[in-house]
């Protein structure tokens, strides 16, 4: 669901960055009073986890489109919505910029739909009425399902309004919502049992943990230093060798844009914003679309093999480059609160 810069305009574009980098100062400040040392490379360890399982599209059956985790829901319980927010944002400013993934005028919006709106409407209205103050078995399962279908729906749904308003494509309102949201709700259903698992087994190895977002317990003090071991590894294992078992097929909303428009690669204006920022993405992503860069020439004759070795190769490097740069900034924020 990452938004390419080719849907938005410079004002969208603008007026939602402004949105987002509001949400992330407030966040900033929040944190800022209340992170400790635990919380820290917590919130570095699921980053980069986000980011490895952001790489695993799988297969929506019957349609030829694929999906992948938002990891917003997922995120907010563990580390509370602020922490949450900030580590969505360190992963989509690192897929954009390494691996351009998304846009860079997009980015405010892609900030927002898949940070902002599970972290600070879905989970407060949401999660957290459904789960309950002692969240456990089939009541958490329930709200974790639930709330990353509406999560799944409205992000969505952000996405064809930022469109519409943008003007930019030829994309009919109604056929593009009617394109995006059944798609998006079985991604979410699939999205939803898969962070329950990952819910689960947190709940059954730290259940203290499940109280940290809730702020009902006292500050970490338990041990977690094999919870976030378990947590690299697997970031580690997902994005270098499962990633290259990832469907290939278009994500729900390249599939809805190809279904609409017969093409899912739009054309971005000529304007100066556009291009001057889609200059900056092609000489700072040193792996685009998760791959070596090639030569023209010789895209026809490149290996499987050695597709697969940039895919993997991505994989473990922007786990690295996420788990580092959210853990500087958790400790950038911890030395700023440190002298207040």
């Amino acid at each position: 669901m990452h938004m390419a810069d080719a849907l938005v305009s410079p004002a969208v574009g603008g007026t939602m960055w402004a949105v987002s980098a509001g949400a992330v100062a407030y966040s900033s400040s929040r944190l800022r009073a209340e992170v400790d040392d635990r919380r820290v490379p917590l919130m570095g360890v699921m980053g980069a986890f986000l980011f490895a399982a952001q790489m695993i599209n799988f297969s929506i059956p019957g349609t030829g489109s694929s999906g992948h985790l938002g990891g917003g829901i997922l995120l907010a319980i563990l580390l509370g919505p602020h922490a949450a927010l900030l580590a969505i944002t360190g992963v989509l400013i690192v897929q954009a910029l390494f691996f351009a993934d998304g846009g860079l005028l997009a980015l405010g919006c892609n900030i927002f739909n898949m940070g902002v709106i599970p972290a600070f409407l879905v989970y407060p209205l949401l999660y957290k009425r459904l789960a309950g103050q002692d969240p456990g078995g089939t009541r958490l399962t329930f709200a974790i399902v639930v709330s990353a279908l509406v999560t799944l729906q409205l992000g969505p749904f952000a996405v064809v309004l930022e469109t519409l308003f943008s003007g930019l494509s030829a994309l009919p309102f109604t056929t593009f919502l009617l394109m995006m949201q059944p798609v998006h709700l079985a991604i979410g259903l699939v999205e939803g049992v898969v962070t329950a698992a990952v819910i689960s087994f947190v709940y059954l190895a730290r259940p203290e943990l499940m109280h940290v977002a809730r702020r009902t317990a006292a500050a970490m003090v338990f041990p977690m230093r094999n919870l976030l071991i378990a947590f690299v590894c697997a970031a580690v294992l997902t994005g270098g060798v499962v990633s290259l078992v990832a469907s290939k097929d278009p994500d729900g909303l390249e599939w809805a844009i190809t279904r609409v428009t017969g093409t899912a690669e739009l054309t971005s204006p000529d304007t100066k914003l556009h291009m001057l920022l889609a200059a900056i993405q092609e000489k700072v992503a040193f792996l685009p679309d998760y791959a070596f860069k090639k030569p023209v020439a010789s895209e026809q004759s490149a290996s499987a093999r050695a597709e697969n070795r940039g895919t993997s190769l991505a994989g473990i490097v922007g786990v690295g480059i996420t788990l580092v740069l959210l853990i500087v900034a958790g400790a950038l924020l911890k030395r700023g609160r440190a002298s207040l």
